[in-house]
């Protein structure tokens, strides 16, 4: 299957940002989602808005830490429309603060958000693929995964182990998988600061406020990577602001 319309596409991290621009972008061309985050309320909402406007998509409540959540996205795919053709992992966390502030609950979040989650993906949606013999795994990383700037440290470690899981992934995923990875720089969403250390975050939001791209160039990165025809695999986009160094 070629291009996005009548794909089955699922997509964590929905409810905002990065996440809730994709549903629309991929929405409007066809594809039939189910949309997977923690606020629910903000899922039904876009449901409704992608609904109202002709597109079809399902919400779920789903925390990517707990590989039951992300079953039960997979399953009711294959479950509602006989199987599933894209999986896009784009939960994540961005609380970052200067090692020396020992933030330990924040490392672990964003550890287990960013590399624990995307292997719960994995785990629920490869067997999908495999009985299929058709699929393709699209990953939001970072460009902190290419350059780490301070106090990123745990940020960027994380984002550059999901680059490492989706290479390896790539590398073992045959010639009827599909794997890429996403890479945003400086985007405007409202996750950025949120959670982080308040003099981080302020600088972080000064930050967005000069240079951010739009959500929707980031999903169109997306759309682009999975419209592509099956056995070509585009293995990375890279997409940022101009104005980022």
């Amino acid at each position: 299957m070629t291009g996005i319309q009548g794909k089955v596409v699922a997509v964590t991290g929905a409810s905002s940002g990065i996440g809730e621009a994709t549903a629309l972008h991929l929405a409007e061309r066809g594809a039939t989602l189910l949309l997977g985050a923690r606020r629910t309320d903000r899922l039904d909402a876009l449901v409704a808005r992608i609904a109202a406007a002709g597109g079809t998509a399902t919400a779920l409540p789903v925390d990517v830490t707990r590989r039951a959540d992300l079953h039960r996205l997979t399953d009711t795919a294959v479950e509602r429309y006989g199987r599933l053709d894209v999986l896009v992992s784009n939960a994540g966390t961005m609380a970052v603060s200067p090692f020396d502030e020992l933030r330990q609950d924040d490392w672990d979040a964003m550890v287990a958000t960013h590399v624990t989650g995307l292997l719960n993906g994995i785990g629920a949606a490869l067997p999908v693929f495999r009985r299929q013999g058709s699929g393709q795994f699209v990953t939001v990383g970072s460009t902190a995964a290419h350059v780490v700037k301070s106090p990123q440290g745990v940020y960027a470690a994380t984002k550059t182990a999901v680059k490492v899981l989706m290479e390896g992934l790539r590398q073992e995923a045959g010639p009827h998988l599909r794997v890429t990875l996403v890479s945003p720089g400086f985007t405007d969403t409202e996750g950025v600061g949120k959670g982080a250390d308040p003099e981080v975050a302020a600088a972080l939001i000064r930050q967005r406020e000069q240079l951010a791209m739009p959500p929707a160039a980031v999903a169109a990165a997306i759309g682009y990577a999975i419209e592509q025809p099956a056995g070509v695999e585009v293995g990375e986009i890279v997409v940022r602001p101009t104005a980022q160094g």
